[in-house]
């Protein structure tokens, strides 16, 4: 199986204010971080070899990841000062990977696609990057990809102006020979930037993998809360709430999410709120949407 970037670097900023606490890979999800399911997917998909690119709170991936072995994966880390970016970051990892074609997965994506069809296709094809999309789920919400009936990218459109688009999950097969030639240590950006180069300059080289695997965003706290929920089976009135969390019995909670070591004081009404670690909500507090930290 291939080697595996996983691009959990970034600030996060859409995820703020929890990300002012955590790396938004460190988030918790109902029991396990959000970088620990990317890497139990990648497991179950048969990659043993991950890199990890860092630059925003990275102990508070490290702590959770270490080498990788609790995981029985081999993990190493390329560290990035400045951040370089969705392509800079590939460019700077490429000897720690060590290989012509590897995989690149987003660090706040959660999916179930099976690797090995797409892999096979992105070698059948001859592509230099392959990416796994959805029909877009909501145009006025994501920006779009748009391919001809083989798959060949044609363009990529705003949010707003991509109905009948395709919807990037956040998994690609690239060849490194795609970053090689950047230089390194300069930030770079990808569909912004380099594969729109690509389909102007080199048409066919990007391809699309259509699919119909599940993906869960946690890009903003709203999707970070739904997506919460749904793991732990919270249904559609309940809660996700953190075993050593302290919730007072005469709290009123209704879907909202409590990391461990935060505390929800008595008579407290929280509706949709999420509650992270060390933060204490008062008695008597109400509150919809809100974020404690």
């Amino acid at each position: 199986m291939l080697p595996a970037l996983v691009l959990t670097a970034g600030l996060g900023t859409r995820l703020a204010p929890l990300t002012d606490l955590v790396a938004k890979p460190a988030v918790p999800l109902a029991g396990l971080t959000l970088i620990e399911r990317i890497l139990g997917w990648l497991s179950r998909e048969g990659v043993t070899d991950i890199v990890l690119n860092l630059h925003h709170r990275p102990e508070t991936i490290t702590a959770v990841v270490g080498d990788g072995a609790q995981l029985g994966l081999r993990v190493r880390y390329s560290w990035e000062v400045p951040i370089l970016g969705s392509a800079g970051g590939p460019r700077h990892a490429l000897p720690l990977l060590d290989a012509d074609t590897f995989l690149i997965v987003n660090g706040d994506t959660l999916t179930d696609l099976p690797l090995a069809p797409m892999i096979a296709a992105h070698k059948a094809t001859g592509a230099d990057v392959t990416l796994a999309v959805v029909p877009n789920p909501s145009p006025d919400h994501y920006n779009g990809i748009a391919a001809d009936e083989a798959g060949r990218v044609t363009g990529f459109l705003p949010k707003g102006q991509a109905e009948g688009t395709w919807h990037f999950i956040g998994v690609q097969v690239v060849r490194a020979s795609v970053f090689a030639a950047l230089a390194d240590g300069v930030p770079r950006e990808t569909i912004s930037d380099l594969y729109r180069e690509l389909v102007t300059t080199r048409p066919g080289v990007l391809r699309v993998w259509k699919t119909d695997a599940s993906f869960l965003d946690v890009g903003t706290p709203q999707d970070y809360r739904a997506a919460a929920l749904a793991l732990g089976g919270a249904g559609a009135t309940g809660n996700v709430i953190a075993p050593d969390a302290r919730v007072s019995p005469t709290a009123r909670l209704r879907r909202t999410v409590v990391w461990a070591g935060a505390r929800v004081g008595d008579a407290a009404d929280l509706e949709e709120c999420i509650v992270a670690h060390g933060a204490h909500v008062p008695d008597g507090t109400k509150a919809t949407g809100q974020i404690f930290t």
